[in-house]
């Protein structure tokens, strides 16, 4: 058995600590070691769990594994091993044994910022994640996500959109895209950037594979950003694995009538960076340019000056106001509506509701 089928066999095992990785390998590595019983295994420290997943790998899933990696140049597997596995994914309690990579692998050790929320968002969440990625990878931030529905798929959206870099972590195997409306998304990610999975090609999209998938997609990042997440949401569960690898959270406020800003507002009050533009996110982090941040703030110094003009509140009635008519009253573009529509939230000057907005009226 060479090293590569040993390394894919060690990619079917749940992680494990990465204090016992070195450990693993060599001993998945030994000749005696597929010789071994159940038990012995089990006194070896391998769980039940572990032991079945990798009696389950027979020999024609290894070859569709060996088949994958020779269809196309820009199939790539990474050990833990090798020189471009990731730095920051390294350092986490549990990291993959090995990632497959449908793009450019170099891409997993540039600087990287997560943005992650609900995939139901509303409207204005939306454009915030779309706009947020934009302006990061203007910056020289590399946007990386899960691909899901809503929050994430804005973002890689914003990130292709400035022709940035972008990395999609997937909770399954190649053989899939889940979900199915991303097929074309997937595709551009994998062109200009990159597609990420600790799973075999074979493997089939499962509830209990996405809090895995959220653990890559933090652990590659030098700082996680929460677009819009109820308290029930997978994003905290992001949020979660921010705080335990010590990395940066900021958090977009929102609505206290949004449900979808719920968790949002329990993570600021835990102690996340409340976040409102990108200047709050660049301030934290020296290595970006300090002209840069001063542009940014400029930019969004003069976007405010803006935010409280009667031509734009005239157009938000006391009746629900949709997003696009609003753009459409006072002339601008539903981006720019969006983005001043949650400054002017924020400053309690109208409110979200179904629909669209109602302006708030002050006694």
């Amino acid at each position: 058995m060479d090293d590569l089928e040993h390394w894919i066999r060690l990619a079917a095992i749940p992680s494990m600590d990465r204090l016992k990785h070195q450990q693993w390998v060599e001993l998945v590595s030994s000749a005696d070691f597929h010789q071994l019983d159940d038990y012995q295994l089990q006194q070896l420290g391998f769980t039940l769990g572990q032991i079945q997943c990798h009696r389950a790998i027979t020999p024609q899933r290894i070859e569709h594994c060996l088949q994958w990696l020779q269809i196309s140049p820009d199939h790539h597997f990474i050990r833990y091993t090798d020189p471009l596995y990731p730095e920051l994914l390294s350092q986490i309690k549990q990291p993959p044994f090995a990632l497959f990579i449908k793009g450019n692998p170099a891409l997993l050790n540039e600087a990287q910022i997560a943005i992650v929320g609900s995939r139901q968002p509303t409207a204005t969440g939306k454009q915030v994640a779309f706009n947020f990625a934009a302006d990061l990878c203007r910056l020289g931030l590399t946007i990386t996500s899960g691909m899901a529905k809503g929050i994430d798929g804005c973002s890689h959206r914003g990130a292709l959109s400035v022709r940035g870099n972008t990395i999609a972590v997937l909770g399954h195997g190649f053989d899939t895209v889940y979900p199915a409306q991303h097929k074309e998304l997937a595709a551009e990610i994998a062109s200009s950037g990159a597609l990420v999975s600790e799973f075999l090609p074979d493997v089939q999209p499962k509830a209990d594979h996405f809090p895995l998938r959220n653990r890559i997609v933090v652990g590659l990042s030098l700082g996680t950003l929460v677009v819009e997440a109820a308290l029930k949401s997978g994003s905290l569960i992001s949020a979660g694995y921010a705080a335990e690898y010590s990395r940066e959270l900021f958090v977009i406020p929102g609505s206290i009538y949004n449900p979808q800003a719920a968790g949002c507002h329990q993570l600021i009050q835990q102690g996340a960076k409340l976040t409102t533009c990108v200047a709050d996110i660049i301030e934290e982090w020296s290595f970006l340019q300090n002209n840069s941040l001063s542009t940014v703030k400029d930019k969004e110094k003069n976007l405010q000056t803006g935010l409280f003009d009667d031509s734009l509140l005239a157009n938000v009635g006391d009746e629900s106001t949709a997003i696009d008519v609003i753009a459409e009253r006072s002339g601008l573009s539903v981006a720019q509506v969006s983005i001043e529509l949650l400054q002017l939230e924020l400053a309690g000057e109208v409110a979200a509701v179904p629909g669209g907005y109602i302006r708030v009226r002050r006694a």
